[in-house]
């Protein structure tokens, strides 16, 4: 709860910061300056959908090893009673 309220406290100082502090600029963005930002995003955004892929089979590849070794237990001490 402690993390949340001092993550609530930065962002509410930086909104404040730039609405106060921040200037106003009449300037023309070139559409290519434009592409470098949707490219950018675009990379970050895959990136990110790769590692949680990986992570998301390692994850899946640790809980079926789990169920795997728990019906090998289940198994052999199954073979052992009778």
């Amino acid at each position: 709860m402690k993390k949340v309220i001092n993550i609530l406290k930065f962002t509410y100082f930086f909104a404040c910061f730039f609405v106060l502090l921040g200037n106003t600029s009449f300037a023309y963005i070139d559409p290519s300056a434009v592409t470098y930002v949707i490219q950018a995003v675009a990379g970050v955004a895959i990136a990110i959908g790769a590692a949680c892929t990986v992570y998301r089979h390692k994850i899946m590849k640790f809980f079926r090893n789990q169920k795997k070794k728990r019906a090998r237990r289940k198994h052999q001490s199954s073979g052992q009673e009778s």
